[in-house]
């Protein structure tokens, strides 16, 4: 893909855009979020203020639903989706700007509990039950739902599940799900859990990636922001280095 191969220059470009003008004609971007990448994101838009200049307005969901609201019209100037195809619909639409989409991170799917030692390192609570609510993130609205349901699925599970099964309608409801034990375990983005390199609390199971088609979450700009200097300064900023040293913190993989 050419915009993929001229990348890194056109990243280079705009962040001297960035360092030079922002500060004299700082204004805002309107960024809609995957609710995966919410903590991250904390971290990422801090940085990007203080650098740059731009204030960062962060709205938080499902990308199921920022795809609907955008298609009605919803005033955003970026989107950071959890997946790649909602960016490329948006994008085929006319309602984003093609050549600015790019893969900013891959997830990754962990099984969760807040209770330690209740989720062994195989996973194989799943087979043993033990549980009466088991948390995923609704398929038809989120990427790590439906990564959830094709994970359950290889296993064989997935109907069996159906009778146990809780579902938020985002990833961050589901984390809350877990979190207070309203169901003693579920399907999770491993960056709700990580910080620094570290998972935080509970116990949890690496889900093997080939388990599920993998988590590419893609960044785009909505058509509206094509000549916004404040939506080009942040995309840009997503890919350089202190965004990056951010991401992996919580557990993501870079392209």
């Amino acid at each position: 893909m050419i915009f993929s191969n001229m990348r890194g220059h056109i990243a280079a470009v705009l962040m001297s855009f960035v360092l030079v003008s922002a500060p004299a004609c700082a204004g805002e971007v309107r960024v809609a979020v995957a609710a995966n990448f919410s903590a991250p994101m904390e971290r990422i838009a801090a940085l990007f203020q203080q650098e740059s200049g731009h204030a960062v307005k962060v709205s938080l969901g499902s990308s199921g639903k920022f795809y609907s609201q955008i298609k009605g019209g919803a005033p955003f100037d970026v989107l950071l989706a959890a997946d790649d195809e909602i960016p490329k619909h948006l994008a085929q639409e006319g309602l984003a700007v093609a050549s600015s989409r790019f893969v900013y991170a891959t997830g990754k799917l962990v099984l969760w509990s807040a209770q330690p030692n209740f989720v062994d390192s195989k996973g194989a609570v799943l087979n043993k039950g033990g549980f009466g609510k088991l948390a995923i993130a609704d398929p038809q609205l989120a990427p790590y739902g439906m990564a959830a349901k094709q994970a359950l699925e290889r296993l064989s599970m997935w109907n069996a599940m159906q009778s146990k099964l809780v579902k938020g309608e985002n990833i961050t409801q589901t984390y809350q799900f877990i979190a207070t034990e309203n169901a003693e375990l579920g399907f999770i983005a491993l960056s709700q859990i990580m910080r620094d390199g570290k998972v935080s609390a509970g116990s949890w199971w690496m889900v093997p990636s080939e388990m599920y088609k993998p988590l590419r979450q893609g960044a785009v700009m909505l058509s509206g922001a094509k000549d916004q200097a404040a939506a080009q300064a942040f995309l840009a900023f997503l890919q350089s280095q202190k965004a990056i040293v951010v991401m992996r913190g919580f557990g993501y993989e870079l392209p």
